[in-house]
């Protein structure tokens, strides 16, 4: 003979036993966010990151998805591009091998300002890339990022992606 009390216990146990799992991997994506929430804010106050490009929209066009590895790399002295460019330009380079958004510079300033709703928004201009009049950042807290490029000499471009830590 079976017991009724035996089958609503397991029952009852097994509802318990989901719900309570549900609940510890809800806290555990919380402290993952949380965790990936601190290293995003050391990694932009140390100057210590990389913003990866996946998608680029120029200023007249439509939205390209990037199929390379484009990133702009940000450290305490130098700061490297590389990043295509699709637009307008209205001077004529002198190196046509080499891409406005492609080099190094290590004299810039860098200023950042935390958001309200959480994020930063991050300046860098630098001084010793003719090419480059600034670079606009803004980054949200769990790690994505649209990077305005603003040129001499040319049109302004808008690159999505996300920030990860320079290693």
């Amino acid at each position: 003979m079976k017991n009724p009390y035996i089958f609503k216990s397991a029952v009852l146990l097994g509802i318990f036993a989901v719900f309570g799992f549900g609940v510890l991997q809800a806290q555990s994506k919380k402290e993952k966010k949380a965790t990936e929430e601190k290293e995003i804010r050391a990694s932009i106050t140390t100057q210590n990151y990389v913003f990866k490009a996946q998608t680029l929209l120029p200023m007249n066009g439509s939205t390209r998805h990037l199929n390379g590895d484009y990133d702009l790399s940000v450290s305490e002295n130098k700061i490297v591009s590389f990043l295509p460019y699709m637009g307008r330009i209205y001077t004529a380079p002198i190196d046509p091998a080499n891409g406005p958004l492609r080099f190094t510079s290590t004299d810039f300033t860098y200023a950042i300002q935390t958001k309200k709703k959480g994020g930063w928004d991050i300046s860098i201009k630098p001084k010793d890339v003719r090419a480059v009049r600034e670079f606009n950042l803004h980054v949200s807290d769990n790690g994505y990022a649209t990077l305005q490029v603003s040129g001499n000499d040319r049109q302004p471009v808008t690159f999505y992606g996300y920030i990860v830590e320079n290693s």
